[in-house]
């Protein structure tokens, strides 16, 4: 295990034109780097200092940068495979490469792999090993060439899924018989500026990933993007690839990322991931009565749902900026404020899909995607709650 202590190749790095040419950088040289402090003084905790080298075409820099970009699919077959998993909190991504023999199109032709669950605090140190197994596959837009990003889920050596691994039950609610083909669409408030945004943007086209847009949003600073919409379990397989990649986007900028849903408390709006939710019956004539069904269905379950919807969503969903509050179910069309929004459009053609915009920006699309399947699908209710609840939401079901 190393640790690599040196500037960075994303430094602008610039010489003279009439300087001479310059030597590959030796230790001795690093070392010596002019380090000014900023004479205007440091907030605290925080130093800012200026970095002065020099770069030549031959610099030790310029042929890292060369192999990092180097195409090797002329002279091999062996692509690289970037295994990437969920680690211990729920919401922190994992990873780790492996060479395979040749490019693959589906990740059954992959092998299995483990880890150190120990580490990531997913197993204990007497019994550590933690199976990967492989279950969607994107391009690696880092890597470029026939290498990939591989989704996994995890699994005891015995093959029982582990707590942390919520994909596994949403896959059993999706193979169910009685789930049929459903839309999910759900938008992420979570970049840093205008050129992070469209590097994500671009990366997750390149990628395979069904990004379908991104935005500006109210916070300082705070964007938008929307994945979906998406069949099935591809939405949470396409949201956990797409934060992957912003995660990688913010490392190579400098930037540190959080899903926090309200990173910067403040008068304004949080961090949420509305989830548009929609099934066949939705979608075909009479679905705005199925979407109403599937909404009383909801209320019923609104604490199940707020439980599993993000870690410190009480500081978001405040009844403010934009949300209902927290303890309180609602819904409404074109309106915001509510637990569930219906948009004109559906509410006008009498078939459409619904907005789910209890969800934090930290969520597990695992979870939610197979919670909104599993209550407004899977779920009944008795006959006298959803009547309770009818009357009590003003909804004729």
């Amino acid at each position: 295990m190393a640790q690599i202590l040196a500037p960075s190749s994303q430094w602008q790095m610039r010489i003279p034109k009439n300087s001479a040419p310059a030597s590959p950088m030796t230790a001795e040289m690093w070392s010596s780097l002019l380090l000014k402090q900023n004479k205007k003084g440091t907030a605290k905790n925080t130093a800012r200092f200026r970095v002065f080298a020099v770069q030549s075409e031959n610099s030790t820099i310029n042929r890292l940068e060369n192999l990092l970009n180097l195409d090797i699919t002329a002279y091999t077959d062996k692509i690289i495979a970037e295994y990437i998993w969920i680690g211990g909190s729920g919401i922190d991504v994992r990873s780790k490469s492996r060479t395979i023999a040749k490019p693959v199109e589906h990740p059954s032709e992959l092998p299995k792999w483990n880890y150190d669950g120990s580490s990531t605090g997913q197993a204990s140190g007497e019994d550590s090993e933690v199976i990967l197994y492989p279950q969607a596959i994107f391009k690696d837009p880092f890597r470029g060439g026939n290498n990939i990003l591989v989704i996994c889920d995890s699994y005891t050596p015995a093959g029982e899924p582990i707590p942390t691994n919520k994909r596994h039950r949403a896959a059993e609610i999706f193979c169910n018989k009685r789930v049929g083909p459903y839309y999910c669409g759900a938008g992420a408030d979570k970049s840093f500026g205008r050129d992070i945004s469209d590097a994500h943007y671009k990366a997750c086209l390149y990628a395979g990933i069904n990004i379908s847009g991104t935005n500006g949003e109210v916070m300082p600073g705070q964007w938008e993007y929307q994945v979906g919409p998406s069949v099935g379990i591809d939405a949470g397989d396409h949201i956990w690839c797409s934060r992957y990649i912003l995660e990688r986007i913010t490392e190579q900028a400098g930037v540190v990322l959080t899903l926090d849903p309200k990173p910067i408390e403040g008068d304004w709006n949080g961090a949420g991931c509305h989830t548009n939710y929609s099934t066949k019956s939705m979608r075909e004539d009479g679905g705005y009565e199925v979407i109403k069904k599937a909404i009383l269905n909801l209320s019923l379950r609104h604490k199940d749902h707020i439980s599993a919807y993000g870690e410190g969503n009480e500081r978001r969903l405040t009844g403010k900026h934009e949300t209902a509050n927290i303890n309180t179910f609602s819904w409404g069309v074109a309106n915001r404020g509510c637990s569930i929004r219906v948009g004109r459009d559906t509410e006008k053609k009498g078939k459409g899909y619904l907005e789910d915009r209890r969800p934090a920006s930290n969520m597990d699309p695992y979870v939610v995607i197979s919670l909104l399947a599993e209550t407004t699908i899977l779920w009944e209710p008795t006959l006298e709650a959803e009547a309770l609840a009818a009357q009590k939401l003003a909804l004729k079901v």
